[in-house]
């Protein structure tokens, strides 16, 4: 069964550090982890991994894209994903976010992150078992 399949986070933070932080914070706690630097980045690992349960992006990111632009690729493409938007903008600032996807202000904790992811996968797991209830 998927739910105990081990969830899979991709990070996509052009700041290499901060990237590296995330990461290793969500593989201590149990996830694996995929990475990538930009959003171009992100939609390769996205066509190469079929099992990837959330997107953690970041807003700013080099090149022609940008958060917001992936997070309504996912959003469209793949709803299954869910998605975190990290951002140190204010909420007006993030105006066009889908709106499936979860805001996690910057700076944050390794326990806010944590809470966050946490709590956006299982949002996602419980509309999954009542869209495969009412369907049953």
């Amino acid at each position: 069964m998927d739910s105990f399949r081990q969830k899979t986070v991709l990070v996509v933070e052009d700041e290499a550090l901060i990237r590296f932080t995330i990461a290793d914070t969500l593989e201590d706690a149990g996830y694996a982890v995929l990475e990538a630097a930009s959003v171009l980045e992100a939609v390769g690992k996205l066509g190469q991994h079929e099992h990837i349960d959330l997107v953690l992006t970041d807003v700013d990111m080099p090149g022609g894209l940008n958060g917001i632009d992936l997070a309504k690729m996912v959003a469209e493409c793949a709803p299954k994903i869910s998605i975190i938007v990290s951002s140190a903008r204010s909420a007006r600032d993030l105006a066009g976010l889908p709106d499936v996807a979860y805001r996690l202000a910057k700076p944050c904790t390794a326990a806010m992150l944590l809470s966050t992811v946490g709590n956006v996968l299982k949002a996602k797991e419980r509309v999954g078992r009542e869209t495969r209830r009412q369907s049953a």
